[in-house]
């Protein structure tokens, strides 16, 4: 009988040509003059993943965001007919901020100074002495942002038109609702900030050329001797979005007792709640600009990346779960899965912030991408693409 099992192919660059091969601009992950761009081109102009409505469990509940890639402080309410809205955190009066909490749950919001009133749907419910002012309460109502929901996921956008989401989305939308995201109840949250452009801290997470180099402990069956770098086992691209599919090493050790303890809790109470693995399960899911989801339902993992100026980001990991702990095993599990998510990327992160002091020098005209780096591209790609529309329509006097 023949037992032999195919070695591991890694996808060929002749499948990924349409992409190009060129080196890319150091500029684009230092220069300030670029990032404006891309804060104007890309930021202000995509949908943003910013929370979800696990956060928002009841009419009044609302969470503040700080956007400071779009100079905003953003609030997001659920009202009292249980619908989603997102406002600029910011009286209509004369432009204080309302809320300084980062999350509550109240029926009305009053601007500090003076006093003026809105509901949880952004209506001027009351201001002192409003007769001596010269509008119409309607006239004063929050500043409304869009927002929409897609997979429990609550995305925001500055665009005065964004598209629709789904649409947006494309077919990824449909597979993100299959996701155990679209039916959590709770997280758990890592929150950090890092010395380091946002492009090339997410570029970190689209790659495993570094795995062998920096992970050698943590990698565990992400590497073997046939893909000794840890290559996905395939590439999707979505329009401005990408997806990976992770290749697991079938002969690799097995993990330390109390992390197959942990993943082993996991999935019996995912079973247990009617949750299986789909498809998508080792599928990285890359939503432009600057979000991840993994679609493991065991570690059930998000990584949010968000510029706060050319060469500064702050990330949040969030692990999300289906129900309460209803045991000491099940608690123990969620917090081993996320402390092993912070391990490992403990171990990016001093990398990341070097290779920022070097690029930052000025030393480097271009950096360079090999073919198993083509995540990192195709983002470069569509920031260049979103940044060129940006200059053509300012030029025609589009924007």
């Amino acid at each position: 009988m023949n037992t032999h099992v195919p070695r591991f192919e890694p996808v060929a660059q002749q499948n990924l040509d349409w992409l190009g091969t060129e080196p890319i601009p150091a500029s684009a992950y230092y220069d300030p003059a670029w990032f404006e761009l891309e804060r104007q081109a890309v930021f202000r102009r995509s949908w943003l993943q910013i929370g979800h409505v696990c956060e928002l469990p009841e009419p009044g509940s609302f969470v503040r965001r700080e956007i400071e890639v779009a100079h905003a402080s953003i609030l997001i309410v659920r009202g009292k007919d249980l619908r989603i809205r997102a406002f600029h955190n910011v009286c209509t009066h004369r432009g204080t901020q309302l809320v300084a909490e980062e999350a509550g749950r109240q029926s009305s919001f009053s601007c500090p100074y003076h006093r003026w009133t809105f509901s949880g749907e952004g209506e001027l419910v009351g201001a002192p002495d409003f007769e001596q002012f010269h509008v119409t309460k309607a006239d004063c109502a929050l500043p409304a942002i869009a927002v929409d929901i897609c997979a429990g996921m609550i995305f925001i956008s500055f665009a005065e038109h964004p598209p629709v989401l789904r649409e947006w989305l494309g077919d990824l939308a449909e597979r993100l609702e299959a996701l155990p995201i679209a039916k959590a109840t709770t997280f758990t949250e890592y929150v950090y900030e890092i010395d380091a452009n946002w492009k090339l801290t997410y570029d970190n997470f689209q790659e495993n050329y570094h795995l062998r180099f920096i992970h050698p402990r943590s990698s565990g069956g992400g590497t073997g001797p046939d893909n000794p770098f840890g290559y996905p086992a395939r590439y999707g691209f979505h329009g401005p979005h990408r997806t990976q599919t992770i290749w697991v090493n079938s002969e690799a050790p097995l993990p330390s007792t109390a992390t197959q303890v942990a993943f082993g809790t996991a999935m019996q109470r995912l079973a247990a709640q009617g949750v299986t693995a789909t498809e998508d399960g080792r599928d990285y899911f890359a939503l432009f600009p600057n979000f991840f989801l993994f679609g493991s339902p065991a570690q059930h993992f998000s990584h949010m990346v968000m510029p706060i100026n050319a060469t500064r980001s702050r990330g949040v990991f969030r692990l999300y779960w289906i129900g309460e702990d209803s045991s000491a095993s099940e608690r123990f599990a969620r917090e081993h899965l996320m402390a092993l998510t912070r391990d490992v990327h403990s171990e990016d992160r001093g990398v990341i912030e070097a290779g920022q002091r070097g690029l930052s020098s000025g030393a480097l005209r271009h950096i360079h991408f090999q073919t198993q780096e083509v995540l990192c591209r195709h983002l470069y790609n569509e920031v260049e693409a979103a940044v060129r529309a940006y200059q053509a329509e300012t030029a025609a006097g589009i924007t």
